[in-house]
Protein backbone atom coordinates (compact mmCIF):
# COMPACT_ATOMS: atom_id res chain seq x y z
CA UNK A 1 0.00 0.00 0.00
CA UNK A 2 2.83 2.36 0.81
CA UNK A 3 4.50 1.56 -2.48
CA UNK A 4 1.35 2.44 -4.42
CA UNK A 5 1.06 5.68 -2.45
CA UNK A 6 4.67 6.56 -3.25
CA UNK A 7 4.10 5.89 -6.96
CA UNK A 8 1.01 8.09 -6.95
CA UNK A 9 2.92 10.88 -5.25
CA UNK A 10 5.69 10.57 -7.82
CA UNK A 11 3.22 10.78 -10.68
CA UNK A 12 1.60 13.82 -9.09
CA UNK A 13 4.99 15.51 -8.83
CA UNK A 14 5.79 14.74 -12.45
CA UNK A 15 2.40 16.03 -13.61
CA UNK A 16 2.89 19.18 -11.53
CA UNK A 17 6.29 19.73 -13.14
CA UNK A 18 4.80 19.14 -16.57
CA UNK A 19 1.99 21.63 -15.90
CA UNK A 20 4.49 24.20 -14.65
CA UNK A 21 6.68 23.78 -17.74
CA UNK A 22 3.62 24.01 -19.99
CA UNK A 23 2.52 27.29 -18.39
CA UNK A 24 6.01 28.81 -18.58
CA UNK A 25 6.60 27.73 -22.17
CA UNK A 26 3.14 28.92 -23.21
CA UNK A 27 3.83 32.34 -21.71
CA UNK A 28 7.16 32.55 -23.54
CA UNK A 29 5.56 31.55 -26.84
CA UNK A 30 2.75 34.08 -26.41
CA UNK A 31 5.24 36.85 -25.56
CA UNK A 32 7.49 36.02 -28.52
CA UNK A 33 4.97 34.57 -30.96
CA UNK A 34 5.74 37.22 -33.57
CA UNK A 35 9.46 36.53 -33.27
CA UNK A 36 8.99 32.76 -33.56
CA UNK A 37 6.70 33.04 -36.57
CA UNK A 38 9.06 35.47 -38.31
CA UNK A 39 11.96 33.08 -37.59
CA UNK A 40 9.93 30.32 -39.26
CA UNK A 41 9.43 32.60 -42.27
CA UNK A 42 13.18 33.28 -42.44
CA UNK A 43 13.89 29.55 -42.17
CA UNK A 44 11.62 28.58 -45.05
CA UNK A 45 12.81 31.53 -47.12
CA UNK A 46 16.46 30.52 -46.79
CA UNK A 47 16.10 26.72 -46.86
CA UNK A 48 16.30 26.35 -50.67
CA UNK A 49 19.49 28.42 -50.63
CA UNK A 50 20.83 26.38 -47.69
CA UNK A 51 20.14 23.08 -49.43
CA UNK A 52 22.07 24.12 -52.53
CA UNK A 53 25.01 25.43 -50.53
CA UNK A 54 25.08 22.44 -48.18
CA UNK A 55 25.01 20.07 -51.17
CA UNK A 56 28.13 21.74 -52.56
CA UNK A 57 30.26 22.28 -49.45
CA UNK A 58 28.94 19.50 -47.19
CA UNK A 59 29.07 21.51 -43.94
CA UNK A 60 25.63 22.21 -42.42
CA UNK A 61 26.94 24.93 -40.08
CA UNK A 62 28.74 26.88 -42.80
CA UNK A 63 25.85 26.42 -45.21
CA UNK A 64 23.31 27.72 -42.66
CA UNK A 65 25.40 30.80 -41.86
CA UNK A 66 26.02 31.48 -45.55
CA UNK A 67 22.33 31.15 -46.43
CA UNK A 68 21.35 33.65 -43.73
CA UNK A 69 24.02 36.08 -44.93
CA UNK A 70 22.80 35.72 -48.53
CA UNK A 71 19.26 36.57 -47.40
CA UNK A 72 20.30 39.38 -45.03
CA UNK A 73 22.83 41.07 -47.33
CA UNK A 74 20.27 42.61 -49.74
CA UNK A 75 18.25 43.88 -46.76
CA UNK A 76 21.37 45.43 -45.20
CA UNK A 77 22.39 47.06 -48.50
CA UNK A 78 18.88 48.43 -49.03
CA UNK A 79 18.75 49.82 -45.48
CA UNK A 80 22.20 51.38 -45.93
CA UNK A 81 21.21 52.91 -49.27
CA UNK A 82 18.02 54.31 -47.76
CA UNK A 83 19.97 55.77 -44.84
CA UNK A 84 22.50 57.40 -47.17
CA UNK A 85 19.71 58.92 -49.25
CA UNK A 86 17.99 60.20 -46.11
CA UNK A 87 21.20 61.79 -44.80
CA UNK A 88 21.83 63.41 -48.17
CA UNK A 89 18.31 64.84 -48.32
CA UNK A 90 18.63 66.14 -44.74
CA UNK A 91 21.96 67.76 -45.60
CA UNK A 92 20.45 69.48 -48.63
CA UNK A 93 17.51 70.68 -46.56
CA UNK A 94 19.83 72.14 -43.92
CA UNK A 95 22.05 73.82 -46.50
CA UNK A 96 19.05 75.29 -48.29
CA UNK A 97 17.42 76.80 -45.20
CA UNK A 98 18.29 79.74 -42.97
CA UNK A 99 19.35 78.38 -39.58
CA UNK A 100 20.82 81.60 -38.20
CA UNK A 101 18.15 81.82 -35.50
CA UNK A 102 18.75 78.27 -34.33
CA UNK A 103 22.53 78.73 -34.44
CA UNK A 104 22.22 81.84 -32.26
CA UNK A 105 20.48 79.76 -29.60
CA UNK A 106 23.13 77.01 -29.48
CA UNK A 107 26.16 79.27 -30.13
CA UNK A 108 26.92 79.81 -26.39
CA UNK A 109 27.29 76.06 -25.97
CA UNK A 110 29.77 75.78 -28.84
CA UNK A 111 32.42 77.90 -27.06
CA UNK A 112 34.65 75.04 -25.94
CA UNK A 113 37.24 77.27 -24.23
CA UNK A 114 34.62 78.84 -21.97
CA UNK A 115 33.27 75.41 -21.03
CA UNK A 116 36.76 74.18 -20.12
CA UNK A 117 37.46 77.26 -17.99
CA UNK A 118 34.12 77.11 -16.21
CA UNK A 119 32.17 73.84 -16.72
CA UNK A 120 29.25 75.25 -14.75
CA UNK A 121 28.48 77.56 -17.68
CA UNK A 122 27.40 74.51 -19.66
CA UNK A 123 24.43 74.04 -17.33
CA UNK A 124 23.51 77.71 -17.10
CA UNK A 125 20.27 78.52 -18.81
CA UNK A 126 19.23 74.87 -19.18
CA UNK A 127 15.90 73.80 -17.75
CA UNK A 128 16.48 70.73 -15.60
CA UNK A 129 13.02 69.36 -16.33
CA UNK A 130 13.54 69.59 -20.08
CA UNK A 131 16.96 67.96 -19.70
CA UNK A 132 15.48 65.00 -17.81
CA UNK A 133 12.65 64.69 -20.32
CA UNK A 134 15.14 64.61 -23.17
CA UNK A 135 17.24 62.00 -21.36
CA UNK A 136 14.13 59.90 -20.68
CA UNK A 137 13.13 60.05 -24.35
CA UNK A 138 16.64 59.08 -25.41
CA UNK A 139 16.63 56.11 -23.02
CA UNK A 140 13.25 54.98 -24.33
CA UNK A 141 14.64 54.97 -27.87
CA UNK A 142 17.70 53.06 -26.69
CA UNK A 143 15.42 50.52 -25.01
CA UNK A 144 13.36 50.19 -28.18
CA UNK A 145 16.48 49.58 -30.26
CA UNK A 146 17.75 47.07 -27.70
CA UNK A 147 14.44 45.16 -27.80
CA UNK A 148 14.51 45.13 -31.59
CA UNK A 149 18.10 43.83 -31.56
CA UNK A 150 17.15 41.10 -29.08
CA UNK A 151 14.23 39.90 -31.20
CA UNK A 152 16.39 39.98 -34.33
CA UNK A 153 19.04 37.89 -32.56
CA UNK A 154 16.40 35.33 -31.54
CA UNK A 155 15.16 35.15 -35.13
CA UNK A 156 18.67 34.55 -36.47
CA UNK A 157 19.47 31.90 -33.84
CA UNK A 158 16.23 29.97 -34.39
CA UNK A 159 16.55 30.10 -38.18
CA UNK A 160 20.20 29.03 -38.02
CA UNK A 161 19.57 25.95 -35.88
CA UNK A 162 16.46 25.00 -37.84
CA UNK A 163 18.54 25.06 -41.01
CA UNK A 164 21.42 23.14 -39.47
CA UNK A 165 19.49 20.58 -37.40
CA UNK A 166 16.13 20.53 -39.18
CA UNK A 167 16.58 17.04 -40.61
CA UNK A 168 17.45 15.54 -37.23
CA UNK A 169 14.49 17.28 -35.59
CA UNK A 170 12.18 15.99 -38.33
CA UNK A 171 13.43 12.42 -37.91
CA UNK A 172 12.97 12.57 -34.14
CA UNK A 173 9.46 14.00 -34.43
CA UNK A 174 8.33 11.46 -37.01
CA UNK A 175 9.86 8.58 -35.05
CA UNK A 176 8.18 9.73 -31.86
CA UNK A 177 4.74 10.71 -33.14
CA UNK A 178 4.40 8.81 -36.42
CA UNK A 179 1.51 6.37 -36.81
CA UNK A 180 1.00 3.04 -38.51
CA UNK A 181 -1.04 4.50 -41.39
CA UNK A 182 1.40 7.31 -42.15
CA UNK A 183 -1.07 10.09 -41.32
CA UNK A 184 1.48 12.15 -39.40
CA UNK A 185 4.11 11.66 -42.10
CA UNK A 186 1.72 12.77 -44.84
CA UNK A 187 0.49 15.76 -42.82
CA UNK A 188 4.01 16.97 -41.99
CA UNK A 189 5.27 16.43 -45.54
CA UNK A 190 2.42 18.36 -47.19
CA UNK A 191 2.56 21.19 -44.63
CA UNK A 192 6.34 21.50 -44.90
CA UNK A 193 6.25 21.56 -48.69
CA UNK A 194 3.51 24.19 -48.94
CA UNK A 195 5.07 26.42 -46.28
CA UNK A 196 8.29 26.49 -48.28
CA UNK A 197 6.39 27.25 -51.49
CA UNK A 198 4.37 30.08 -49.94
CA UNK A 199 7.17 31.72 -47.92
CA UNK A 200 9.97 31.29 -50.43
CA UNK A 201 7.56 32.34 -53.17
CA UNK A 202 7.07 35.63 -51.33
CA UNK A 203 10.82 36.26 -51.39
CA UNK A 204 11.01 35.50 -55.12
CA UNK A 205 8.05 37.80 -55.77
CA UNK A 206 9.63 40.59 -53.71
CA UNK A 207 12.96 40.30 -55.55
CA UNK A 208 11.28 40.24 -58.97
CA UNK A 209 9.03 43.16 -58.06
CA UNK A 210 11.98 45.20 -56.77
CA UNK A 211 14.01 44.66 -59.95
CA UNK A 212 10.98 45.34 -62.16
CA UNK A 213 10.13 48.47 -60.17
CA UNK A 214 13.70 49.80 -60.32
CA UNK A 215 13.84 49.33 -64.11
CA UNK A 216 10.36 50.78 -64.66
CA UNK A 217 10.88 53.87 -62.52
CA UNK A 218 14.32 54.50 -64.02
CA UNK A 219 12.72 54.45 -67.47
CA UNK A 220 9.97 56.82 -66.29
CA UNK A 221 12.54 59.18 -64.82
CA UNK A 222 14.37 59.21 -68.16
CA UNK A 223 11.26 60.54 -69.94
CA UNK A 224 10.09 62.79 -67.08
CA UNK A 225 9.65 66.50 -67.93
CA UNK A 226 12.34 68.91 -66.82
CA UNK A 227 9.98 70.68 -64.43
CA UNK A 228 9.42 67.54 -62.38
CA UNK A 229 11.45 64.39 -61.95
CA UNK A 230 11.11 61.14 -60.07
CA UNK A 231 13.28 61.22 -56.92
CA UNK A 232 15.58 58.21 -56.50
CA UNK A 233 13.82 55.86 -58.92
CA UNK A 234 16.02 52.85 -58.11
CA UNK A 235 15.37 53.16 -54.38
CA UNK A 236 11.66 53.65 -55.04
CA UNK A 237 11.55 50.45 -57.10
CA UNK A 238 13.41 48.44 -54.46
CA UNK A 239 11.04 49.69 -51.76
CA UNK A 240 8.09 48.45 -53.82
CA UNK A 241 9.74 45.04 -53.80
CA UNK A 242 9.94 45.09 -50.00
CA UNK A 243 6.35 46.31 -49.76
CA UNK A 244 5.20 43.46 -52.03
CA UNK A 245 5.67 41.12 -49.06
CA UNK A 246 2.25 42.50 -48.11
CA UNK A 247 0.13 41.26 -51.03
CA UNK A 248 -2.61 43.37 -52.63
CA UNK A 249 -2.02 46.58 -50.62
CA UNK A 250 1.74 46.53 -50.00
CA UNK A 251 3.06 48.28 -53.10
CA UNK A 252 0.29 50.87 -52.96
CA UNK A 253 1.86 52.09 -49.71
CA UNK A 254 4.81 53.21 -51.84
CA UNK A 255 3.50 54.53 -55.14
CA UNK A 256 0.30 56.15 -53.82
CA UNK A 257 2.24 58.63 -51.64
CA UNK A 258 4.72 59.20 -54.49
CA UNK A 259 1.83 60.05 -56.83
CA UNK A 260 0.50 62.54 -54.28
CA UNK A 261 4.01 64.00 -53.94
CA UNK A 262 4.30 64.51 -57.70
CA UNK A 263 0.92 66.27 -57.85
CA UNK A 264 1.98 68.43 -54.90
CA UNK A 265 5.22 69.39 -56.66
CA UNK A 266 3.24 70.47 -59.70
CA UNK A 267 0.91 72.65 -57.60
CA UNK A 268 3.75 74.23 -55.62
CA UNK A 269 5.93 74.91 -58.68
CA UNK A 270 2.89 75.97 -60.77
CA UNK A 271 3.90 73.53 -63.52
CA UNK A 272 0.36 72.80 -64.69
CA UNK A 273 1.55 71.70 -68.12
CA UNK A 274 3.00 68.44 -66.82
CA UNK A 275 -0.04 67.02 -65.03
CA UNK A 276 0.19 64.05 -67.36
CA UNK A 277 3.33 62.70 -65.69
CA UNK A 278 1.83 61.79 -62.26
CA UNK A 279 -1.09 60.16 -64.06
CA UNK A 280 1.26 58.12 -66.24
CA UNK A 281 3.32 57.23 -63.15
CA UNK A 282 0.23 55.98 -61.29
CA UNK A 283 -1.05 53.95 -64.26
CA UNK A 284 2.35 52.37 -65.00
CA UNK A 285 2.87 51.58 -61.31
CA UNK A 286 -0.51 49.87 -61.07
CA UNK A 287 -0.25 47.89 -64.30
CA UNK A 288 3.43 46.92 -64.50
CA UNK A 289 4.83 47.06 -60.96
CA UNK A 290 1.70 46.07 -59.03
CA UNK A 291 -0.60 43.92 -61.17
CA UNK A 292 1.85 41.86 -63.23
CA UNK A 293 3.76 40.34 -60.28
CA UNK A 294 0.61 39.87 -58.18
CA UNK A 295 -1.58 38.25 -60.82
CA UNK A 296 0.93 36.46 -63.03
CA UNK A 297 4.00 35.68 -60.93
CA UNK A 298 2.64 35.08 -57.42
CA UNK A 299 0.22 32.26 -58.43
CA UNK A 300 3.13 30.27 -59.87
CA UNK A 301 5.46 30.69 -56.90
CA UNK A 302 3.04 30.89 -53.97
CA UNK A 303 -0.24 29.28 -54.90
CA UNK A 304 0.44 26.15 -56.90
CA UNK A 305 -0.91 23.79 -54.24
CA UNK A 306 -3.14 26.16 -52.27
CA UNK A 307 -5.97 28.28 -53.62
CA UNK A 308 -4.55 31.73 -54.33
CA UNK A 309 -7.68 33.49 -53.11
CA UNK A 310 -7.44 31.78 -49.72
CA UNK A 311 -3.78 32.82 -49.41
CA UNK A 312 -4.66 36.42 -50.30
CA UNK A 313 -7.44 36.51 -47.71
CA UNK A 314 -5.06 35.12 -45.09
CA UNK A 315 -2.49 37.81 -45.89
CA UNK A 316 -5.10 40.56 -45.61
CA UNK A 317 -6.96 39.31 -42.52
CA UNK A 318 -3.87 38.14 -40.62
CA UNK A 319 -2.42 41.59 -39.79
CA UNK A 320 -5.89 42.88 -38.87
CA UNK A 321 -6.40 40.07 -36.34
CA UNK A 322 -2.92 39.37 -34.96
CA UNK A 323 -0.94 42.52 -35.76
CA UNK A 324 2.23 42.75 -37.86
CA UNK A 325 3.17 39.09 -37.37
CA UNK A 326 -0.23 38.04 -38.72
CA UNK A 327 1.36 38.48 -42.14
CA UNK A 328 3.31 35.26 -41.43
CA UNK A 329 1.05 33.55 -38.89
CA UNK A 330 -2.15 33.63 -40.98
CA UNK A 331 -0.72 31.62 -43.93
CA UNK A 332 0.68 29.11 -41.43
CA UNK A 333 -2.72 28.67 -39.77
CA UNK A 334 -4.38 28.44 -43.19
CA UNK A 335 -2.09 25.64 -44.35
CA UNK A 336 -2.40 23.75 -41.05
CA UNK A 337 -6.20 23.94 -41.32
CA UNK A 338 -6.26 22.84 -44.97
CA UNK A 339 -4.04 19.81 -44.47
CA UNK A 340 -5.73 18.85 -41.20
CA UNK A 341 -9.11 18.79 -42.95
CA UNK A 342 -7.70 16.98 -45.97
CA UNK A 343 -5.47 14.35 -44.31
CA UNK A 344 -6.21 13.98 -40.60
CA UNK A 345 -9.95 14.63 -40.35
CA UNK A 346 -11.00 11.77 -42.70
CA UNK A 347 -8.97 9.36 -40.57
CA UNK A 348 -10.65 10.61 -37.40
CA UNK A 349 -14.13 10.42 -38.92
CA UNK A 350 -13.44 6.90 -40.18
CA UNK A 351 -12.49 5.92 -36.61
CA UNK A 352 -9.22 4.45 -37.85
CA UNK A 353 -6.39 4.04 -35.39
CA UNK A 354 -3.77 6.78 -35.61
CA UNK A 355 -1.85 5.63 -32.55
CA UNK A 356 1.77 6.79 -32.57
CA UNK A 357 4.68 4.41 -32.79
CA UNK A 358 6.01 3.24 -29.46
CA UNK A 359 9.45 2.74 -30.99
CA UNK A 360 11.38 3.92 -34.00
CA UNK A 361 9.45 3.25 -37.27
CA UNK A 362 12.61 1.84 -38.84
CA UNK A 363 12.70 -0.84 -36.17
CA UNK A 364 9.06 -1.65 -36.82
CA UNK A 365 9.72 -1.92 -40.55
CA UNK A 366 12.63 -4.25 -39.88
CA UNK A 367 10.53 -6.26 -37.45
CA UNK A 368 7.77 -6.52 -40.02
CA UNK A 369 10.26 -7.78 -42.59
CA UNK A 370 11.60 -10.36 -40.14
CA UNK A 371 8.08 -11.41 -39.21
CA UNK A 372 7.08 -11.72 -42.84
CA UNK A 373 10.18 -13.79 -43.56
CA UNK A 374 9.43 -16.03 -40.57
CA UNK A 375 5.87 -16.48 -41.74
CA UNK A 376 7.05 -17.41 -45.25
CA UNK A 377 9.54 -19.91 -43.80
CA UNK A 378 6.86 -21.41 -41.59
CA UNK A 379 4.46 -21.68 -44.51
CA UNK A 380 7.16 -23.27 -46.66
CA UNK A 381 7.98 -25.78 -43.93
CA UNK A 382 4.34 -26.66 -43.52
CA UNK A 383 3.96 -27.10 -47.26
CA UNK A 384 7.00 -29.40 -47.42
CA UNK A 385 5.72 -31.40 -44.52
CA UNK A 386 2.37 -31.88 -46.19
CA UNK A 387 4.03 -33.00 -49.43
CA UNK A 388 6.07 -35.72 -47.74
CA UNK A 389 4.54 -39.22 -48.17
CA UNK A 390 3.16 -40.84 -45.10
CA UNK A 391 4.92 -43.98 -43.96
Amino acid sequence: MAIGLDVDRTRVLWWALGAFLFVVLTRIVVAFVGTFVFALFVYYSTRPIYQRIEHRIGSPSVAAATALVVLALPAILLATYTLVVGVEELSQAINGSDLSGQLAVIEPYLDVSAIVDDPQTLLSGIDGGQLFDAADSALSYVGLLGTFALHLLIVIVIAYYLLRDGRDLSRWFRARFGDQHGVMDAFCYELDRDLQIVFFGNILTAITTGVLGALTYSALDAVAPAAISLPYPVLLGLLTGVASLIPVIGMKLVYFPMTAYLFGRIVVDDATGVFWFPIVFAVVSFVIVDSIPDFFLRPYVSGRNVHLGAVMVAYIVGPLVFGWYGLFLAPLLLLVTIHFCRIVLPELLAARSVDPYAVDPGYLDAADDVGAQSSDDAASSASNASDEPDD
